[in-house]
């Protein structure tokens, strides 16, 4: 068990925090993301970098270190709810070894500690998430896959509680929130890393996915590019062209 005297520092340093838990080294954009104070952190990264990780070990520091706090993950479906869920538990018994997980926190994808932290891991759906508020730190997982709806329905959890905001994805196309707010949005802090810049990937296997993927496929998975989607009539820059506000519309306008 980590001894009472190293709380303080493992309280006050992320980075400290992650290698009590086995990660020895974090990669360098891994620091400077746990070392971040900012409210609003998107992460536009490859496939197998680590940031699922990340999150996980955030969410797992805010509950264990502020008392009371309410963490949710929410991700796109079920499965990746419960992935990102178990890297949160697989971290916590690395942290508190002995420390027993409630029984149920594997069947609800949540678990509550004695200090009143709590994490949450759903899928996510408008039904799942609305009971939900004060939210201290909110993880939207996959967020390129997330639906419209659901980041407009959860972001006011944040407004009382003046929570933290995570966006993380791989690039899903040129459509969403995540694609916006990387492109437009203000007020974020931003993370990318394409697998080039991920030591854990090795260069002869990126080399054998470039010659087998097809080239846009390759890009969004490897290189952190928003590609166009393969049903797409003309391209978002095309439709972006198209689109003046010196041309009065043809319905709907005043006379």
């Amino acid at each position: 068990m980590i001894a009472p005297a190293t709380d303080l520092a493992l309280a006050l340093d992320r980075v400290t925090f992650a290698r009590a838990v086995g990660i020895e080294r974090p990669d360098a954009w891994q620091e400077d993301l746990l070392r971040s104070d900012s409210d609003r952190m998107l992460l536009n990264c490859c496939r197998q970098s680590g940031k699922s990780t990340m999150a996980a070990l955030i969410a797992l520091h805010r509950a264990l270190y502020h008392p009371g706090s309410l963490v949710l993950i929410l991700a796109p479906g079920e499965r990746q709810a419960k992935e990102t869920f178990s890297k949160v538990t697989g971290l916590y018994r690395k942290a508190r070894p002995g420390h027993a997980i409630p029984a149920d926190s594997y069947r609800k994808l949540g678990m509550e500690l004695t200090n009143g932290g709590r994490i949450e891991a759903l899928p996510g759906t408008e039904k799942t998430i609305r009971g939900f508020s004060g939210v201290d730190l909110l993880i939207l997982d996959e967020a390129a896959r997330v639906e419209d709806g659901l980041y407009f329905a959860v972001r006011p959890m944040l407004a009382v509680s003046g929570g933290r905001l995570l966006m993380m994805s791989t690039p899903f196309g040129k459509r969403g929130v995540f694609f916006e707010e990387w492109r437009n949005g203000a007020g974020w802090e931003r993370y990318e890393v394409p697998a080039s810049e991920c030591p854990r990937i090795p260069a002869t296997f990126l080399e054998e996915e470039r010659r087998t993927l097809p080239r846009r496929v390759f890009r969004q998975e490897y290189e952190c590019t928003f590609e166009e989607t393969e049903d797409s009539v003309f391209s978002h820059e095309d439709v972006q062209a198209a689109i003046s506000d010196e041309v009065t519309p043809m319905f709907g306008g005043t006379s």
